[in-house]
């Protein structure tokens, strides 16, 4: 077994840390831990029943419940199995997903009592301008931030418990308190926190930014998924938390809500939300009169 364990969210960043030649094993973390039902800290085997259920349903049934439970499974296995390396570097950025995610991985190592962990956490990169995360990355620039790891202190492992508990109850005034620190153990928490405030629904149109942000843009007449993802992604203020799927999902949201705010033709009555054969160039999506 290698001397170290690298953990990073997402295939993207793990195939560039992978390419980075760091020495190590590479472990690729894969939920959305900023929404759905769970546990704080290490889950329940119910939790995970439950999660796999929530993500099958995210995703219009493209992940299988049965599938994501083993992979949820692995996942907690596997960090159960870090004890064995001398060393765990954590690879993150600044959005909300990452935050979340780095907040219950560190939390689940606190429970374990693992607490020799290192950090990188990169919210910016020269020349990348904007900036959303290490997926922008090339190998070389992802390896020029080996060795400028620094130690996860006492203090930000309980404030991850913390950060992790007010995620897993999505307690508003947890959430309220933790946004308006201004000198965090985990500085880049509380932004990622206010972001997560602003998905939630708006009082006068039941809207959170992003689908607010989807629906602007399908107005404004871009109508192809890919128009669309280009114009929300332009709007939107980085560092960019959600991918096409999450996307979509907004989309196929917009579709059904009653009345409908937007009209889908296509292949399908839907956006496909994960290993789909439909080709989303022929996806149309437009506006309805409210």
């Amino acid at each position: 077994m290698a001397d170290t364990l690298h953990i990073t969210s997402g295939d993207t960043a793990g195939d560039i840390l992978a390419k980075a030649g760091i020495p190590g094993d590479i472990f690729v973390w894969r939920d959305i831990l900023y929404d759905g039902p769970r546990d704080s800290g290490w889950p329940s085997e119910d939790t995970l029943h439950d999660r796999a259920l929530f993500l099958e349903q995210t995703t219009a049934g493209g992940l299988d419940k049965e599938r994501v439970l083993q992979t949820l499974r692995d996942q907690y296995q596997k960090l159960e199995q870090a004890t064995g390396y001398e060393r765990i570097v954590l690879w993150f950025d600044a959005c909300l997903f990452d935050q979340s995610m780095l907040a219950h991985i560190l939390s689940c190592l606190h429970h374990k009592s693992v607490l020799s962990v290192d950090l990188i956490c990169v919210d910016a990169f020269p020349g990348i301008e904007p900036f959303h995360g290490l997926g922008q990355l090339s190998p070389e620039q992802m390896a020029s931030f080996h060795g400028k790891q620094l130690p996860v202190t006492p203090e930000q492992f309980e404030f991850a418990v913390v950060v992790d508990q007010a995620f897993a109850t999505q307690n508003a005034t947890m959430f309220s308190e933790i946004s308006a620190m201004t000198a965090p153990p985990l500085p880049w928490v509380p932004a990622a926190v206010k972001r997560w405030l602003q998905e939630q629904p708006d009082p006068a149109t039941g809207l959170g930014r992003l689908e607010r942000l989807a629906l602007a843009a399908i107005q404004d007449g871009n109508q192809t998924p890919g128009e669309i993802f280009a114009a929300v992604a332009a709007a939107e203020t980085p560092p960019q938390y959600w991918g096409d799927i999450t996307l979509w999902a907004k989309i196929n949201g917009l579709a059904e809500r009653e009345p409908p705010l937007v009209r889908i033709e296509g292949p399908a009555e839907r956006l496909p939300q994960w290993g789909s054969g439909e080709e989303f160039g022929e996806f149309n999506i437009q506006a309805l009169p409210t």
